[in-house]
């Protein structure tokens, strides 16, 4: 399948790239900035997805939206969501689509983070069901994934810390953060393997916002 990934260059949209390389898929990556991924499947577009003057990638049949950014300000929810909303129905909004994964945040479901990055994440969980509502025409499934704890460059002002990565796995049932691989298999299998799920937002969070403490 022809696939676009955007926020492609590191982390969990450089996984999910590689990923469905490997497996033969044709893909598109676009980020605002270049991507030393190599493989005879893949192209990468620079482009910025707030820039609606879109690139013609031709007939798209799954569209993953990674891109995003964590800045604490109203650009959050500039980029997270509604940037996120207009490249997905420019691309995807069509005939040829087959699935589309928007990559979300736990914090989408519990509210945890910071007050523009939790909204931007909890209306892309919002946007995912509404889409999912007008592409099930296509016999399209629209879906999110809400990780939780990924170690990537993002967090590494956690991980490169002791106490606080001490603190940060006790909050995890599994005491555990994921790998981007790990949340590249879930957007796979979301993209082409399941076909009766849709307008779900799956939570990857190894346990953390099921822990609690019983008290009697």
């Amino acid at each position: 399948m022809k696939v676009l990934v955007t926020g492609a260059s590191g982390g969990i949209g450089k996984a999910i790239c590689r990923l469905f390389s490997e497996q033969g898929h044709r893909v598109i990556g676009m980020d605002l900035l270049p991507s030393d991924l190599c493989s005879e499947n893949y192209e990468h577009v620079i482009h910025d997805i707030r820039d609606t003057d879109w690139p013609d990638l031709g007939e798209i049949e799954v569209l993953v939206n990674c891109a995003g950014v964590q800045t604490q300000t109203a650009e959050d929810i500039a980029v997270n969501l509604s940037a996120t909303i207009e490249l997905t129905e420019h691309y995807a909004v069509q005939e040829n689509i087959r699935s589309v994964v928007n990559v979300s945040s736990a914090s989408a479901l519990t509210g945890s983070e910071f007050p523009h990055y939790a909204a931007s994440k909890g209306g892309l969980t919002a946007y995912t069901k509404n889409l999912a509502l007008r592409l099930a025409r296509y016999g399209a499934t629209v879906n999110a994934v809400c990780p939780g704890g990924v170690i990537t460059d993002l967090n590494r002002h956690i991980l490169e810390d002791d106490r606080l990565y001490a603190a940060v796995l006790d909050e995890s049932l599994l005491h555990r953060w994921s790998s981007p691989e790990e949340i590249a298999e879930w957007v796979v299998f979301l993209a082409c393997v399941n076909r009766s799920m849709t307008g779900e937002n799956l939570l990857i969070d190894n346990g953390e916002a099921l822990k609690s403490n019983f008290i009697w």
